[in-house]
């Protein structure tokens, strides 16, 4: 499933042909929202943001419209005359002249106002979000040490999206890797260069793979299996979803593991318990 960066670039999608523009047509699937359809064509869009998997869609008259994609959900911008050919079942569509952005599958949507907005259930329950909220390494330090997060174990901790929202699977892996600490470990058993360290390990892998599209190998690292000719798959990670392979800093074997009842990737011997 997509993560906080994966999101992001939706976000950045959608703003780019949404922002600023006047609408032409505002359509949605659902009755309790279709009524502001006509008063939303009049308004324009003045920002698009996530938090956690949620976006946000925000109108210059004050409402903002909530989508989740839940499993099966996926926003796609298309022109406005040349919608997309798919079995999805529309579910929302906001199109300016030239171009057009569709909500195919997802049923969680619903409108706030940007005063009403955190009250949204889902939103209720979420800690900042890593590429929205400007977060700093000094605010991760900080709410690590809080005795809300500091006693638990950071395997589980990091997928918590009430502790930061946009850490999943993938990132949690690589985040422990290059922060050099195993699962189990709680914030409260770290040094402070330790939290120090794993605050910006946070910040760089989730901005690294915002910027890079999911990637987060060092690039000396995956430009050795790029010129043997492997995959994206084989190489977009340094140690996620590489049972069995060697770390490419040691040479031990990656190891899988279950934690929180999802598969996690470390390697023993450059995150020793």
């Amino acid at each position: 499933m997509p993560e906080g960066p994966e999101i992001r670039r939706v976000a950045d999608r959608l703003g780019r042909v949404l922002v600023g523009r006047p609408l032409v047509q505002a359509w949605f699937a659902f009755a309790e929202i279709e009524s502001m359809a006509g008063r939303l064509s009049r308004s324009r869009v003045t920002a698009v943001d996530c938090w956690g998997k949620a976006l946000l869609i925000a109108f210059s008259d004050g409402h903002v419209l909530y989508s989740h994609n839940q499993l099966y959900g996926v926003w796609r911008v298309h022109r406005s005359d040349k919608p997309p050919v798919t079995g999805r079942v529309l579910r929302a569509r906001l199109a300016t002249e030239t171009h057009a952005a569709s909500l195919y599958s997802a049923s969680d949507i619903s409108l706030w106002t940007t005063e009403t907005v955190r009250q949204q259930p889902f939103l209720a329950r979420l800690g900042p979000d890593l590429l929205t909220h400007d977060v700093s390494a000094g605010d991760i330090e900080a709410r690590l040490s809080d005795s809300r997060f500091a006693g638990r174990g950071l395997g589980g901790l990091l997928l918590d999206q009430g502790f930061y929202a946009g850490i999943g699977n993938y990132l949690r892996s690589e985040i422990l890797f290059y922060a050099g600490l195993p699962p189990r470990k709680r914030p409260r058993d770290l040094t402070s260069s330790q939290r120090r360290k794993l605050a910006c390990v946070i910040l760089a892998t989730i901005r690294q793979a915002y910027r890079e599209a999911g990637v987060t190998n060092r690039p000396a690292w995956r430009k050795r299996l790029q010129l043997a000719g492997k995959r994206r798959g084989q190489w977009r990670f340094a140690v996620f979803d590489r049972e069995g392979l060697p770390c490419h800093a040691c040479g031990s074997a990656i190891v899988r593991e279950a934690v929180a009842s999802r598969r996690l990737y470390r390697c023993p011997h450059c995150q020793p318990e």
